[in-house]
């Protein structure tokens, strides 16, 4: 979904939660307090409060409307997830990182088939543009699960996934511990809003 259709759903979620229509001065008042899909995905009561119109029912009505907004973009999962390329990676982390305000590092656990092991996990969440994890960690993690390998993954809450030598660093220092364990790293993928780089699609790792 692209971001004017997304925005467009998410504005027609909000105008049936609280029976208003789409022109009206709230749904305006929302979207000029929360311009962005991420800033409006992370509106607390207290913030919608804030907004003439708003009382702690309409404010419930809108936080529940975009809880669902974000369950109607995760991808239905009826199989074991395969990770055969980075974009399995991003469309299966993507709903739900996107819209994260602080930098949170994910690892997805793999066996030898690819498959993913359990629930992706996070290992740190960081301040808003800064998260410290260590291959220690990464890797004993993945021991615990006897993966084959790893996928790490964070996100950028700035939108723009475009690695920092600090993220290149890292990735270099997970493989280099991976090759000592016997546990692959796959990728290093960085996450935006809306898009992702794959780090060993381009050639940084």
């Amino acid at each position: 979904m692209n971001l004017a259709n997304e925005l467009t759903t998410i504005k027609s979620l909000l105008c049936d939660a609280i029976a208003e229509k789409p022109g009206s001065y709230i749904v305006d008042a929302i979207f000029d307090r929360f311009p962005t899909v991420q800033e409006l995905m992370n509106a607390t009561e207290y913030e919608l409060l804030s907004i003439r119109g708003i009382g702690k029912v309409r404010a419930k009505q809108i936080t529940a409307a975009l809880q669902l907004a974000r369950r109607l973009s995760k991808p239905a999962i009826t199989t074991p997830q395969i990770i055969r390329r980075p974009q399995d990676a991003a469309d299966l982390l993507m709903p739900e990182m996107r819209y994260l305000q602080q930098e949170h590092f994910v690892v997805l656990f793999l066996n030898t088939k690819n498959h993913v092991i359990g629930k992706p996990e996070t290992l740190s969440i960081g301040s808003l543009n800064a998260t410290i994890v260590t291959p220690h960690m990464v890797f004993r993690a993945a021991v615990k699960r006897s993966a084959a390998s790893v996928l790490v993954c964070h996100n950028h809450p700035s939108g723009d996934p475009t690695p920092s030598p600090d993220d290149i660093q890292i990735t270099k220092r997970l493989v280099d511990s991976g090759d000592i364990v016997g546990i692959e790293v796959l990728d290093h993928l960085v996450i935006g809003d809306g898009r992702y780089i794959s780090m060993k699609e381009q050639g940084l790792m």
